[in-house]
């Protein structure tokens, strides 16, 4: 975790006990418009191909995880704590799902192909192939706080 994110982790909890489980990183393709959508309460959820788990020997994210997201230059802009985790082929993610992800149209047909795209290029980067029920790694979210100026305002 940076510097920043730190700062900002420290300053939100202020005296009160800290959570243990806590990282900080960037989603996707487009960081900022992602993040933009998680402060504005569009994105509640996320997902993420579990091979990626299986091959960097990360432990699946859980409900007691919480979250820094950052912004493209590294910043921190909210932070959210995880309240589910399911592991679900793609081709069974459910309509309510892709929605709640909030990207593009926010239709099914616009996750489904955004991520089939995202999914196939990470793939093809390490030699595997896209398959339409590959593993993902289904996360829905809360946001805690969101970083305004000096204070944030959602405690």
């Amino acid at each position: 975790m940076n510097q920043d994110a730190q700062a900002y982790w420290n300053e939100y909890w202020e005296d009160r006990d800290q959570p243990q489980s806590v990282s900080a990183w960037q989603f996707g393709d487009d960081p900022d418009y992602l993040a933009r959508l998680v402060k504005d309460g569009i994105k509640t959820a996320t997902c993420s191909g579990y091979i990626f788990y299986e091959l960097e020997n990360e432990p699946v994210p859980t409900t007691e995880d919480y979250s820094i997201i950052l912004n493209s230059h590294d910043k921190p802009v909210a932070i959210i704590k995880t309240v589910e985790v399911t592991i679900t082929p793609m081709n069974e993610v459910t309509e309510e799902f892709a929605i709640a992800e909030g990207e593009g149209d926010r239709t099914y047909q616009y996750w489904w192909k955004a991520h089939e795209k995202f999914f196939g290029n990470e793939l093809n980067a390490i030699g595997r192939k896209f398959s339409e029920d590959m593993l993902l790694v289904c996360e829905r979210f809360k946001v805690i706080d969101v970083k305004i100026s000096k204070r944030s305002t959602l405690k």
